[in-house]
């Protein structure tokens, strides 16, 4: 990007809402379901290796995708002995094949494709975008990006990662009683 943006993501819980929610849950689990797939919710990317403010972040050296997945390569188990307690990571320096954002309505979008765009500088195979209310995914990867939209297409097709997921499915929405 020519421009500098001084426009800060935000990674709080204050940019939730019920559709947001309830997109990001669905997504979860339609790509859990998909056993070539580890998948996690606001995982801690390590993003030192870039300088984000090229991108208009303020983030200095992490990002955190709503949803991401790692496609898996082989059944590598911690090693013998260690403690489930001493293996965590408070930034995975590896990065996913797969990374999501959904649109809560307190976003931008142009705040959301600058972290995508952050995203597939640091390697990542394929990025979405999914915006609930308009019932769109998004689908962007190094060369191509793709337009899904629950009016024209039945399902989500990502080239990059083989991965296809019903737009029903992830647009279901939930309606609390109390509402």
């Amino acid at each position: 990007m020519s421009e500098m943006f001084d426009i800060e993501v935000i990674e709080d819980s204050n940019m939730g809402s019920l559709y947001h929610s309830t997109t990001q849950a669905n997504l979860t689990g339609l790509l859990i379901n998909d056993k070539r797939l580890a998948v996690l919710v606001e995982l801690s990317l390590d993003t030192h290796k870039i300088d984000l403010s090229q991108f208009g972040l303020k983030a200095k050296d992490e990002l955190k995708p709503d949803v991401c997945a790692y496609i898996k390569h082989s059944s590598k188990q911690p090693e013998q002995g260690k403690s489930r307690l001493d293996t965590d990571i408070l930034k995975v320096p590896k990065m996913p094949d797969l990374a999501i954002e959904v649109l809560s309505p307190s976003q931008s979008i142009n705040e959301l494709l600058r972290k995508l765009d952050a995203f597939l500088a640091l390697g990542i195979k394929s990025c979405w975008l999914v915006i609930p209310s308009l019932e769109v995914v998004k689908v962007f990867s190094q060369d191509s990006h793709k337009t899904f939209d629950i009016q024209h297409d039945t399902e989500v097709i990502d080239e990059s990662t083989d991965i296809r997921l019903p737009l029903q499915n992830i647009f279901e929405k939930f309606y609390p009683e109390e509402l």
